[in-house]
């Protein structure tokens, strides 16, 4: 049997390691082939604020990437595919099982979660009913995917989670007087405010438990994860591991 082939598209710069790394070393254990894309096909660079705790002062305990994470991003540097990666305009839906769709806060995700190139490709992930994982700001680049038959949201009539308000303002508030608006991606409107507006009903956004502690293969109950049909999105990178187990149940099931 082929091994399935599962797309990651991320920025040139700014994703969030855990969130990249984690889902990364997961698929490829269970020999899973995972493809990167960037805008130009250029290799793409993590946040350093979140790998390596810069600027984070007090709060880099808290907030910086955990350390299996950094250990899962320095592996993945040295992956082919990582560091050959395919530009947005040459990507097909056809020639992926799945795709998964990281997030990341610092202002370079712009590139990405704006990007018509990959609206249009979820989309076509939707129409193919293929699995699709969203995790973090992830979820804003499917809230974005408009379907053109429909004018609507792929996941317009789906449940779904997404980082949530409360931890968006809440890092916000911590980091403000020297980070400035480093935590607010698009300062005009949180992440969750922006998922909810493109659904049917804003009760298909579920918050989940309160997020407190970052899952691990010892702790997947920490995990937190929103499945319907053949999409599963998650909130933050504490969320990480659930998500990408989930994610490789679909694509076996």
């Amino acid at each position: 049997m082929d091994s399935k082939r599962v797309l990651m598209p991320i920025p040139t710069y700014g994703f969030d390691p855990t969130e990249v790394s984690i889902p990364w070393k997961l698929l490829s254990s269970k020999g899973i082939d995972v493809v990167f894309a960037t805008p130009q096909g250029q290799q793409a660079e993590a946040d350093r604020l979140m790998l390596k705790g810069e600027r984070l002062g007090v709060w880099k305990p808290i907030l910086k990437a955990r350390q299996d994470a950094v250990l899962a991003y320095a592996q993945m540097q040295n992956n082919d595919a990582f560091k050959s990666p395919i530009a947005y305009g040459d990507l097909n839906a056809e020639d992926y099982d799945g795709i998964v769709l990281p997030g990341g806060h610092d202002k370079a995700m712009k590139e990405y979660l704006e990007s018509t190139a990959l609206q249009s490709l979820v989309v076509e992930f939707f129409r193919q009913n293929k699995p699709v994982g969203a995790i973090c700001h992830g979820v804003v680049l499917a809230a974005r995917s408009v379907d053109p038959s429909t004018k609507r949201s792929v996941i317009f009539d789906y449940n779904t989670t997404a980082l949530l308000k409360s931890q968006e303002m809440t890092a916000y508030q911590m980091t403000r007087w020297w980070l400035k608006d480093y935590y607010l991606t698009y300062p005009e409107i949180t992440v969750e405010d922006e998922v909810k507006s493109v659904l049917s009903q804003e009760s298909q956004f579920q918050q989940g438990p309160t997020p407190l502690l970052r899952d691990d293969m010892a702790h997947l109950g920490r995990g937190f994860v929103v499945k319907d049909r053949n999409y599963v999105s998650a909130r933050w990178p504490g969320d990480a591991h659930v998500f990408s187990l989930t994610l490789i149940e679909m694509l076996e099931g």
